[in-house]
């Protein structure tokens, strides 16, 4: 019988990065907000996560980002919602904290609700990848609309996909 997690449109790319990882002998951690731990439980299902993963966060409110991921109460003071900034500020903390040699951040708009710029549209989430090259990001708007579910399912999916990319050479800083 088959499972059912990780999701679809996760498991390959889980299953992917974790044979990368393991290969190269190297090691991620994560720093989740919209996906809600979705990333951090695709890896971890995948055998032998124990040698590549280093650990994971949902921070999911201002608050814990605060608490565990370097944030001021000024960050928060001028919080406008998702940006590349704010993603890769996350995953340069959380990297250099758990000492990992890659952070996948996302932050993202799952809905149903949003906002009226494009950072708060459901479906928008910024990524990024930190590593000690440098940290890559990538903006993706999932085309999924206020669907909360799916989209916190793609965030994982491209959040993912950055990863990949990065490890294969093909992400630009």
């Amino acid at each position: 019988m088959a499972s059912d997690f990780p999701p679809a449109a996760v498991k390959p790319l889980a299953e992917e990065v974790a044979a990368l990882l393991k290969e190269r002998k190297e090691t991620v951690t994560i720093a989740e907000t919209a996906a809600g731990g979705i990333i951090s439980a695709s890896l971890l299902a995948t055998p032998g996560a124990s040698g590549f993963y280093k650990g994971g966060l949902t921070l999911y409110t201002l608050e814990s980002r605060v608490a565990f991921a370097g944030w001021t109460q000024d960050t928060i003071k001028d919080y406008k919602g998702p940006t590349p900034e704010i993603v890769s500020t996350l995953a340069d903390n959380v990297r250099k904290t758990l000492g990992s040699t890659y952070t996948i951040c996302e932050s993202g708009t799952a809905g149903p609700t949003g906002g009226s710029t494009r950072n708060r549209t459901p479906g928008y989430v910024a990524l990024a990848v930190s590593t000690d090259r440098g940290t890559y990001t990538r903006e993706v708007e999932t085309g999924l609309g206020g669907d909360r579910e799916k989209n916190m399912v793609a965030f994982a999916a491209e959040a993912l996909k950055l990863l990949r990319d990065v490890m294969r050479g093909n992400a630009k800083l």
